[in-house]
Formats: C-alpha cells, sequence, structure tokens
C-alpha cells in the first residue's frame, strides 16, 4: 500500500514549550467541583428520596443529609500537600 507520510514528517514535530500551570489549575479545580458537587448531590437526593417516601419525614431526611454532609466533608477534604 501507498505511504500517505511523507519522509520527513517526523521532523515536523515541535514538543511544546508552554507552560502548565493554568492547565493544572484548571485541572485541580475541575476535580474539586466535581467531588464537592457529587457531595452535595447525594446529600440532595438523600434528603428528598427520605422526606418524600411513603412515611418519611422532613426531620429525618435533613438529619440524614447533614450526617452525610459532615462525614463526606472529612472524607473528601485534601491532605496536606508537601508543595
Amino acid at each position: 500500500m501507498a505511504d500517505l507520510h511523507q519522509a520527513d514528517s517526523h521532523d515536523a514535530y515541535v514538543r511544546g514549550s508552554q507552560e502548565i500551570s493554568e492547565q493544572a489549575s484548571t485541572f485541580r479545580a475541575f476535580i474539586s467541583m466535581a467531588k464537592w458537587g457529587s457531595l452535595w448531590l447525594a446529600a440532595i437526593v438523600m434528603f428528598l428520596t427520605l422526606w418524600f417516601q411513603p412515611g418519611g419525614s422532613f426531620l429525618g431526611g435533613a438529619i440524614t443529609a447533614a450526617v452525610m454532609l459532615v462525614a463526606g466533608y472529612f472524607f473528601l477534604k485534601s491532605g496536606k500537600t508537601s508543595h
């Protein structure tokens, strides 16, 4: 079969030299929003499920959601970084 690449195409690639601090910062922000947003979403779903189930109560759902939020905070908080 015919080779569609030019013979000197391997010389055309230039490794990037751009600083990636903005990219790393954006990635950390996305991960942070995803984990905390997931915690809040899970707590809200649990609250609404326990509130609106047959025989459920507002107070039971609120207490469960609060416990989930507190436990999730301690579970998801970032540890100390070394750098």
